[in-house]
């Protein structure tokens, strides 16, 4: 019999399992500048590279002379697209189906293209090197409107493939078309829209902007031609999908490559794909038969790696007087740049763009993408979110607003009179998915009542009378946005990367000792990772989480993953590891059975032991299970105490949210001031309280700086205008304004915990809020829709234009 133990309520917050407000493990490290970064990675004899890229949009590469740069002392090789065609490295496949040069070959097809890599003792020669090299350029037409992408006298861009008629993703009818992608019944919805009593139509732009996380991309690359070993730190979302495309590229077979993602400062999806500076080193590893390391500069990393949005989406949508919706139609342009290049699931060219039904029952939908090429950089990516969702949102929100315009109804009551019912869950939509769960109306009644929704409407028209009489130059608007996401990618039946179906997997070792060891195929990215996957498994494994280690991001000890981006981390590699933790706890009820002289089901879980049923007081905790399992020799039951689980979901999960943003707009200066805004989230189960508002104000913060100025932008020539911070707008605790979160609670009924996943959420959902608040400010005014971004000059522009200023 054993002692008196400590009641099942202080065992469980010992535990810090699920729903403890847990402090971040990994901070310790942070705040006192002990991060492992790639740039602190150091290996002996170590070789810098650095790009030459092009100035030009487009143009032909006549001639490269790089006896200048060769000459100078400390400069080991300059490569170039000659260099790499003897071993098929000069263009590489992409994920979305399409090839990408590494290195300009014949012609440069965007502003800060890779034209040569210069590789040399010093990363300060390197650079000085870079301006030795002499490159000889004709000019060509440039393009930068997709629109004017198909006309007779548009100039082709992609000559390597000007005359495929067929793409990864069927037929294109323009060498500077790449696919059209179809969903819905469009005949059904055309006709719906046709009869429709009541049709809103509006052309939404989703400029192009970038996710410039805090360290920029980068790697070191070391081949060792001893044992014939590739070891390559980098900046890597997905570091097993990288060993799976290095080994394609290199010949060298995968078991002799070794993949390290250390810290990541940021990722937000722009570390996600493969870019020419890990092949470029990797190559010039090889030659040089030293380690290689590549880091690219704050303006490099906004000219030239993955971008993100940039979708025109023209809509209509229909509705019955009464405002039920009945139909939405939605024909996007998607710019893709000079390379088809996005992070998206193979068999979804757009992303999860299909979700852009939102929180809504429509009952006939319909949706086509055109993807085209221009001379601006390739690859869209994510930005915190998952496959193009936050353009969906973005354009369902809109819409919704545009519709209660023209319908001269509350955009609240418009909302809830269309949500998806609570009952009914599963919720199959027009464009494809199954929802798993939901409460729109409990969440949307809790935020409006939350801001005193009514109050605010009636201070907004007082504030219009005021504005009128002259006596303030400053209007307020009230941003109202609910989202469902789409996160967790994702079943294998119908996502992958390059032929790689999205699970996730996790592996966990229990030491004699009872503490744990857990490796997963995931990769934190600042999201706490060690803090909340040890949460998990302490509360399915009884193991006090301060005794759980989370080990990530390298190939040759953590099980195969897809990595970490589309909120897929606690969704998938979050159910990988509860289901690793019950095979723990299975095989600790044999051990447990045993030890106490009884029947397996003759013991039951007991938050950190197994009992006996009927006789508590005979149990056996997990740390005596645990040194039981390495000790003595149990019957049937093999040593050890480990376990391995690769989980394929059934379905993706569904989070979803209400905010409510208002501001004050000066009409006279564009300024804007968020006096409040109000986030409610719905993400299943919530693992650490603590880590989710932290989420949630970082996701809000950029899309603060999204809706209100952040963007890249070219001139008609193709140059860059915002390659630096300071053109480029990101938010600092000046421009931050306060916010306030709250939640619902709507388990994911396939989840084996409930989780959903939150980090994208906030993006997702705050980027159409401030931006319907911008426009709510001026609809008094006669205007239904303004463009993003929201900044000073822009608002300024709409206010003047509306004939506002004195």
């Amino acid at each position: 019999m054993n002692e008196m133990s400590p009641p099942k309520s202080e065992r469980s917050a010992a535990l810090k399992g699920l729903g403890t407000a847990r402090k971040r493990v990994e901070d310790v490290r942070f705040t006192q500048g002990k991060g492992n970064y790639v740039d602190d990675i150091q290996q002996p004899g170590m070789l810098f590279g650095d790009f030459v890229r092009s100035p030009y949009a487009h143009a032909r590469v006549k001639s490269i002379n790089a006896e200048a740069a060769l000459a100078l002392p400390g400069v080991v090789a300059v490569l170039t697209a000659k260099d790499l065609e003897p071993l098929s490295l000069h263009w590489m496949p992409t994920l979305a189906g399409d090839k990408q040069m590494v290195l300009a070959d014949g012609k440069v097809l965007f502003q800060g293209q890779e034209v040569a890599f210069v590789v040399a003792e010093d990363r300060y020669i390197a650079a000085d090197a870079v301006e030795l090299v002499e490159v000889d350029y004709e000019e060509l037409p440039v393009l930068v409107d997709p629109f004017k992408a198909e006309l007779p006298d548009a100039p082709i861009l992609r000559e390597d493939i000007a005359d495929d008629l067929e793409g990864a993703h069927g037929p294109r009818r323009h060498p500077n078309h790449i696919f059209t992608w179809e969903q819905g019944d469009k005949a059904a919805t055309e006709a719906v829209i046709a009869e429709a009593p009541v049709v809103a139509e509006e052309m939404v732009y989703y400029h192009r902007t970038h996710p410039c996380p805090l360290e920029t991309c980068g790697c070191v690359a070391s081949m060792d031609k001893v044992n014939g070993k590739l070891t390559v730190w980098g900046t890597f979302q997905a570091p097993h999908v990288v060993r799976t495309v290095a080994s394609l590229l290199s010949g060298i077979a995968e078991h002799n490559i070794r993949i390290i993602s250390p810290d990541i400062g940021g990722g937000f999806g722009n570390k996600v794909g493969v870019y020419p500076g890990y092949v470029c080193s990797i190559v010039a590893s090889i030659v040089t038969g030293k380690p290689v390391k590549w880091i690219e500069d704050r303006m490099e990393n906004l000219m030239s790696t993955a971008f993100a949005r940039d979708y025109w989406m023209k809509g209509k949508i229909a509705a019955t007087s009464d405002g039920r919706i009945t139909g939405l139609w939605c024909h996007t342009t998607a710019d893709h740049g000079a390379f088809d290049a996005c992070a998206d699931p193979t068999k979804f060219p757009a992303g999860f763009m299909n979700i852009c039904t939102g929180s809504y029952d429509i009952p006939t939908a319909y949706l086509a993408v055109d993807g085209i090429y221009t001379n601006k950089a390739p690859g869209g990516v994510a930005y915190r979110c998952s496959f193009r969702v936050t353009e969906a949102a973005y354009f369902i929100e809109r819409m919704i607003e545009v519709l209660a315009i023209k319908l001269g109804m509350d955009a609240a009551e418009l909302r809830a009179k269309n949500f998806i019912r609570k009952d009914q869950f599963p919720y199959h939509s027009a464009l494809g998915w199954e929802y798993d769960s939901g409460d729109y109306h409990t969440a949307w009644d809790k935020a409006l009542k939350a801001v005193d929704y009514d109050g605010l409407r009636r201070e907004q028209a007082e504030r219009l009378e005021a504005f009128k009489r002259g006596e303030t130059r400053k209007l307020m608007g009230i941003g109202l946005t609910h989202f469902t996401e789409i996160v967790g990618a994702g079943p294998v039946k119908n996502c992958d990367i390059l032929g790689m179906g999205m699970f996730d997997s996790c592996e966990i070792r229990i030491h004699p000792t009872g503490s744990a060891i857990a490796r997963l195929g995931t990769i934190s990215q600042g999201q706490g990772h060690a803090t909340t996957f040890a949460q998990i498994l302490a509360t399915e494994t009884g193991i006090p989480a301060d005794d759980i280690t989370i080990e990530e991001g390298d190939t040759d000890t953590a099980p195969y993953g897809l990595g970490t981006y589309g909120s897929r981390s606690t969704p998938v590699a979050g159910a990988a590891t509860a289901l690793a933790g019950r095979k723990i706890r299975a095989k600790a009820q044999m051990i447990a059975a045993y030890l106490l002289e009884v029947h397996d089901n003759d013991v039951e879980w007991d938050v950190d032991r197994f009992a006996v049923k009927g006789a508590p007081e005979r149990f056996k905790t997990m740390k005596e299970i645990a040194y039981a399992a390495y000790n003595q020799a149990i019957p049937g039951v093999e040593p050890g105490l480990e376990a391995v689980s690769y989980y394929d979901p059934p379905n993706m999960t569904y989070p979803f949210g209400a905010y409510i943003c208002v501001l004050d707009i000066d009409v006279d200066t564009g300024e804007t001031v968020v006096r409040q805004f109000y986030a409610l989230d719905d993400c299943g189960t919530r693992i650490n309280p603590m880590i989710i508002e932290g989420q949630v104000h970082g996701g809000l913060t950029e899309a603060l700086a999204i809706a209100m100025g952040q963007e890249i932008a070219y001139d008609e020539i193709g140059n860059v205008k915002t390659a630096t911070l300071m053109d480029f707008f990101l938010p600092t605790a000046w421009e931050t304004p306060h916010y306030t979160t709250d939640y619902t609670e709507t388990p994911s009924p396939h989840h084996p915990i409930g989780a959903k996943g939150v980090g994208e959420s906030p993006n997702v959902g705050g980027v159409p809020c401030f931006s319907n608040a911008v426009n709510d400010a001026f609809r008094a005014f006669g205007l239904t829709h303004t463009q993003m971004p929201h900044d000073h000059w822009r608002i300024w522009k709409t206010a003047n234009d509306l004939g506002l200023h004195a």
